[in-house]
């Protein structure tokens, strides 16, 4: 499962920093934050992206009934840290089957949230009409935190997005109708903020959407 890092806007290769460049370059996007190889779920796992990150690690905590957390990927390197993150879960969907929802903190221009939410990016753009009422709420870190519906991405998903400390909140959910999740003001948390109750966090197997 492990491999190289990649451009988290394209998913291609990166080099690494060296005598022409002090950062890590993309020959479509050039300089970028890496994205670090994923590895199956764990609590060891997510503990290294917590430890190593600068943005947010968003979770829904306690997860809902049923629920699983199914992955986490973070883009940065040793000398930057974590510049975003994406946690996964999945459990019952609101209307019957497997919902899946993933959810990205990121800087400015990194563009992993818009790479997976297929969307071009590198930040939700146009597609984020802000000048219209958000259309779902979060309480993320206790702060109640506007989400709006990002337009023009696949049909397969559910895509919204806003800003939370300071930083890009996207939210995206597979399939489509397990949007409704986020009508009803999901509570998440930072898990750098979170204590030793994560040890208890249930598991299941790796989603291929981090992989995508």
């Amino acid at each position: 499962m492990r491999g190289e890092p990649s451009c988290p806007k394209c998913g291609g290769r990166v080099r690494a920093p060296g005598l022409f460049a002090d950062s890590w370059q993309c020959d479509v996007h050039g300089p970028v934050h890496p994205l670090q190889p994923v590895v199956p779920p764990s609590v060891e796992a997510l503990g290294v992206v917590v430890h190593r990150s600068q943005v947010p690690v968003w979770m829904p905590w306690p997860l809902p009934v049923g629920w699983l957390f199914t992955g986490v990927a973070y883009a940065g390197d040793d000398r930057s840290g974590g510049r975003a993150t994406a946690v996964a879960c999945s459990g019952p969907g609101p209307l019957g089957g497997i919902g899946e929802l993933l959810l990205v903190a990121e800087e400015l221009g990194v563009g992993l949230g818009a790479r997976y939410a297929g969307v071009d990016g590198p930040d939700p753009g146009s597609g984020m009409a802000i000048d219209k009422p958000p259309q779902a709420k979060v309480l993320a870190a206790g702060r109640p935190t506007p989400l709006w519906h990002v337009t023009g991405t696949p049909h397969d998903r559910a895509v919204f997005a806003g800003e939370a400390r300071g930083l890009w909140l996207w939210a995206i959910v597979w399939p489509e109708q397990s949007g409704l999740l986020m009508y009803d003001e999901l509570v998440l948390t930072d898990l750098r903020d979170a204590g030793a109750e994560v040890d208890l966090l249930p598991c299941g197997a790796l989603t291929p959407r981090l992989l995508g």
